[in-house]
């Protein structure tokens, strides 16, 4: 009976929306290794860690990795699905190679619906391709979340959590702050004449000008104000 670990994950959005849930990642990691005959000797819990984070910089991943890469370590690595691992094809496809120079496997138990493993020539060819078009899909996606984030910020809605300076939320919403679109206004005037970004950050602080939540100004918080298309004129129709 050969060795197997199995890895599961939730970002903290997944889980304010009711994504998969770790113990139901487990559960079907346990079926998959009860039905390969595996022996499961542990499973790493990732909790609230994005995707995004490469799999050696995550706790848990790196904790994984190094387990792998023992001389006597596990011959297999179990997760749910391809995205619970990995945060690109490149990442997917160099991480798969380096486990299987040392006779390691990959097993996903859903794929499309079906399970995947790297142990054959077969399962090696749909492994790569689902790293592709997982990627695929991923950029598709945030493509069209930008561009709906956009729209409603170019028609005045609401598009993110935080509201931003120059505006108050009505409902679904803005609606011009003078006040604080004067401040706007000020940012503007002064890049203009020259001024960096911290500059202008130190000099709204040196006379006190508030932000919007009362903290102190940062060139970082000029600069997203400053690049934000919101406070730009409109193109005549």
């Amino acid at each position: 009976m050969e060795d197997a670990v199995g890895y599961v994950r939730v970002s903290t959005e997944e889980q304010s929306r009711g994504g998969i849930s770790l113990d139901a990642q487990e559960q079907s990691i346990q079926a998959y290794a009860a039905m390969r005959g595996f022996h499961l000797i542990r499973t790493f819990r990732e909790e609230g860690v994005s995707g995004g984070i490469p799999l050696a910089r995550r706790k848990q991943g790196r904790l994984l990795a190094n387990m792998m890469a023992k001389r006597q370590g596990p011959r297999h690595v179990i997760a749910v699905k391809l995205d619970r691992l990995f945060r690109s094809a490149s990442d997917a496809l160099n991480q798969s190679s380096e486990w299987e120079k040392m006779k390691r496997a990959l097993h996903f138990t859903d794929v499309g619906g079906n399970a995947l493993d790297t142990s054959s020539a077969m399962g090696k060819m749909y492994f790569t391709m689902t790293a592709a078009f997982a990627e695929m899909e991923r950029n598709i996606g945030g493509e069209r979340t930008r561009a709906t984030l956009g729209h409603l910020r170019d028609t005045g809605r609401v598009y993110c959590r935080i509201t931003p300076l120059g505006f108050d939320r009505r409902d679904n919403d803005l609606v011009v702050n003078r006040a604080e679109m004067s401040i706007v206004r000020k940012m503007q005037r002064l890049r203009g004449q020259g001024l960096s970004f911290d500059g202008i950050a130190k000099r709204l602080n040196r006379t006190r000008v508030p932000t919007k939540t009362g903290a102190l100004w940062h060139a970082m918080t000029v600069y997203k104000v400053l690049r934000n298309t919101l406070y730009q004129p409109k193109a005549a129709a």
